[in-house]
């Protein structure tokens, strides 16, 4: 097959997958005048328009779909059995992405790469934050990170931390200007920094743990936002009260910088699942990432 034809190809299934030429070209790495130049020598070659661009999108023609039907399960076939030649290497070797919510890169993954820099010097990582819900196998990610009930259909999981401990905090500052609450139904006359989901828009309702019952109640927010790490800083400049992960926190209940509220009513966060895809061998840098995630 013409060499230009078969790289082509290629590109026009990402470009297709991604639904723009930005987004496919951020993806490998290339220029989107890259992908464009390859996309029209192409359709030379072919003789047909394979894809509808817009200023926005692109999608394919009738001809594309026709063609994607029959290319991507050829693709993938390929990727499985470079997988499988991968799967030989002696040392582990290549590049592995990961998608993750803040609280698990941060104390759960980010702590352990060492050890796999240790064992597997050859593997690149990538690891990318996003608290809200991703399609890891479209968006062509080696596997996500989430809580037990928010992974993707058919993926092997594999449990890789506790329930990580969350504690209700104020700064010093705040708690000498408003007083500390003694319950929940406190909270309606005190400032609240919040968190709101990036996926749905939410603002997170905050849980307590009473007398053996879990029980939810919207708080009011005084400062929103939707990053855990943000949350940490309004709480520190006397913004409001927050619930943090205790680990996020520890460093500035022992500095007295903040203060716990509510002790004991905050329950944990569920424990974290590494999730990927059942369809596809793992390679030999992916099997190595997954020993270092078990211990």
């Amino acid at each position: 097959m013409d060499k230009d034809i078969w790289a082509g190809l290629s590109v026009f299934s990402r470009i297709a997958e991604a639904g723009s030429f930005a987004k496919a070209a951020a993806r490998l790495g290339v220029s989107p005048s890259a992908l464009s130049h390859a996309m029209r020598t192409l359709e030379t070659r072919l003789g047909i328009r394979l894809l509808d661009r817009t200023t926005r999108s692109v999608s394919p023609t009738a001809a594309g779909e026709a063609l994607l039907a029959s290319l991507l399960p050829a693709l993938d076939s390929v990727a499985q059995a470079l997988d499988a030649l991968d799967a030989g290497r002696n040392e582990p070797a290549g590049s592995i992405r990961i998608n993750a919510h803040r609280p698990a890169a941060v104390y759960v993954v980010m702590p352990r790469l060492s050890r796999l820099a240790d064992i597997a010097p050859g593997v690149k990582v990538e690891l990318v934050v996003n608290d809200g819900m991703v399609d890891i196998v479209a968006e062509r990610f080696d596997c996500g990170i989430r809580h037990e009930g928010k992974l993707q259909q058919d993926m092997i999981a594999l449990r890789i931390s506790d329930p990580m401990p969350l504690i209700f905090v104020a700064s010093s500052a705040y708690i000498a200007s408003h007083g500390a609450p003694d319950g929940p139904d406190d909270l309606d006359s005190h400032r609240c920094v919040v968190y709101r989901h990036t996926s749905s828009g939410a603002v997170h309702r905050w849980e307590f743990e009473q007398e053996g019952r879990r029980v939810e109640r919207s708080v009011a927010g005084a400062f929103t936002t939707n990053d855990v790490d943000l949350m940490r800083d309004a709480v520190l400049a006397g913004l409001g009260i927050g619930c943090l992960l205790r680990s996020q926190a520890e460093p500035f209940l022992l500095s007295g910088e903040l203060v716990e509220v509510l002790p004991g009513l905050a329950p944990p966060l569920p424990a974290n699942y590494l999730y990927y895809p059942s369809r596809r061998q793992p390679t030999a840098a992916f099997r190595a990432f997954l020993e270092v995630m078990r211990e």
